[in-house]
């Protein structure tokens, strides 16, 4: 069962990418490789509970079990040691990817308070592209009396694009809504 962004990708994006970069292939065409969703979680050193509802939280968001991240070394200045929880992670790959960036497009950016588009400028110079977002209340799914406290989030997008634009290419293609310079 494919997404529909999926299905989109695959009859309509990849024709017209394949024209836009005269690829010679099917397989130059760059595709989504995966999308991470990254949350550091400071405070999760101190507060048990702040981890027990971002593991929650992000679950929701996107319908798979997010990885504790633990703290590689000590650093004293900010009261952590080594093997502390310091954030969590979900990477996200096949139809719950394309779901996921489907409902990023469609649904969640556009309920950002004051959205002029994102920053075409955020490209690695690989063609990935991360986006960091100041609240979880922009997804649908969560609801705004189930929370403690409003965290942000960095989505990174991670494309088999060779440069930053077939990258910006294929992202616009899929609904990606940047804002013009």
């Amino acid at each position: 069962m494919a997404t529909k962004l999926k299905s989109k990708y695959q009859e309509t994006i990849v024709p017209k990418l394949m024209e836009q970069f005269s690829y010679g292939n099917i397989h130059q065409v760059p595709k989504l490789a995966k999308v991470t969703v990254n949350r550091g979680l400071g405070e999760a050193a101190q507060n048990a509970k702040a981890l027990e509802s971002s593991l929650a939280e992000l679950a929701i968001i996107t319908g798979q079990r997010p990885v504790v991240t633990r703290a590689k070394k000590a650093i004293a200045g900010f009261k952590i040691r080594k093997g502390m929880p310091v954030g969590i992670m979900v990477t996200l790959r096949a139809d719950r990817m394309y779901d996921f960036v489907d409902r990023l497009v469609n649904l969640a950016l556009p309920r950002i308070r004051d959205f002029r588009g994102i920053s075409p400028k955020s490209f690695d110079g690989r063609g990935n592209y991360t986006l960091g977002l100041r609240e979880q209340l922009i997804f649908p799914e969560i609801e705004y009396d189930s929370i403690e406290q409003i965290r942000g989030m960095d989505i990174s997008i991670i494309t088999t694009a060779n440069t930053d634009e077939e990258g910006r290419a294929l992202l616009k293609e899929l609904g990606m809504p940047f804002r013009d310079n």
